[in-house]
């Protein structure tokens, strides 16, 4: 027997994947887990039995509830699915999959729309940060269609602006939880970074490369993904996450200088491929890095800013995302205090998904 739950499969900046409300899903973990698994077909490399793409980016399932937390309309949880192995890993956040969440919940009439423009308050329980998302809503109807494009994506769509709250040292406590703004491990400078993800950033030519490889070099290079690896799993524990062997984060990440002052690029790994675009989350975590002295991302760039606005640009394989960067006077230096972009995102279908009823 077959047990059919409601689904809505929607693209999400330049990801893709399942939204489904909480209720909709078993309150079980283990078993919302094995429900999550066969609806994108996992373990299986090319996902054939169920909605996943065979790549992470497409592997990916949104779960949203109202939320009882105050100021904040919905709570977003994200589970990043496995495409070849048995494992849902909720840890990270994925600010891709977000830019879908306020577009849902209005649909799903968790929020009310305004006539123009909605912000819609979301709280991520992975990383218990809180996310503004402003979605066009002319007529107090969701817009899908609008003149906007962004990198990694074909056409163009209506804007959702992302304004990240208070996403710096969400997941570990510290915006840099070693104590230090850079780490030397295995005689490599890395900085660890929590910043909307808990990362480790590396420069690329520390590793021998230049950093504007392709994803598909990248990931063909095994000497290389072995030490960043290594380098991985030693930075997690110096995060204080513990045994990261089969969790996501920290992400590893290769950064090199960009085209101008303002820009750096990036290689974003998901953490054992490089990312065909780049992460929203990972965005705003590698533009605080270039922002902040220090780090090892900061002299790729201008060495002198002003307190104020500052538009990051990250350099990714598919082209950049831009990054709006608060800094404000700190105790010593300036500081980050808030960082937004813009993304789109479109309801591609909704209905029935259907799953082994002996999942339930």
């Amino acid at each position: 027997m077959q047990k059919a739950i409601p689904c809505v499969l929607m693209r999400g900046g330049t990801s893709r994947g399942p939204y489904f409300r909480a209720e909709w899903l078993p309150q079980d973990v283990s078993k919302r887990d094995r429900v999550l698994l066969s609806a994108m077909g996992s373990p299986h490399e090319l996902q054939v039995d169920g909605l996943g793409g065979g790549n992470s980016l497409t592997s990916k399932v949104a779960i949203v509830s109202r939320s009882t937390r105050p100021g904040c309309d919905v709570d977003y949880l994200f589970a990043q699915v496995a495409v070849d192995t048995e494992l849902v890993d909720t840890r990270p956040n994925c600010g891709n999959m977000l830019s879908g969440v306020g577009p849902f919940a209005i649909d799903q009439g968790l929020v009310q729309a305004a006539d123009g423009e909605t912000r819609v308050r979301i709280y991520n329980v992975n990383t218990r940060s809180t996310i503004d998302a402003i979605v066009q809503t002319p007529g107090g109807r969701t817009e899908y269609e609008g003149d906007v494009r962004i990198d990694g994506v074909s056409g163009t769509g209506a804007p959702i602006r992302l304004n990240f709250l208070d996403a710096w040292g969400s997941v570990t406590g510290n915006m840099f939880p070693t104590g230090h703004l850079q780490d030397v491990i295995d005689g490599v400078s890395v900085t660890c970074i929590d910043a909307a993800m808990p990362m480790m950033i590396v420069r690329a030519a520390s590793l021998g490369v230049s950093g504007r490889e392709t994803p598909a070099q990248l990931d063909a290079n095994a000497e290389l993904l072995e030490r960043l690896e290594s380098l991985r799993r030693e930075a997690g524990l110096r995060m204080g996450l513990g045994d990261v062997a089969d969790s996501v984060i920290p992400k590893p990440v290769l950064v090199s200088e960009g085209e101008d002052g303002n820009t750096v690029t990036s290689r974003y790994f998901t953490p054992h491929k490089c990312h065909r675009s780049h992460a929203v989350t990972g965005a705003i975590g590698v533009a605080t890095a270039f922002v902040t002295p220090g780090t090892v991302a900061f002299d790729l760039g201008a060495t002198s800013r002003s307190p104020g606005m500052h538009r990051i640009g990250v350099a990714h394989p598919a082209g950049r995302i831009d990054v709006d960067v608060e800094l404000r006077e700190g105790t010593s230096s300036l500081e980050v205090r808030g960082a937004s972009l813009i993304r789109t995102a479109r309801k591609i279908m909704e209905g029935q998904l259907y799953v082994p009823a002996h999942l339930f």
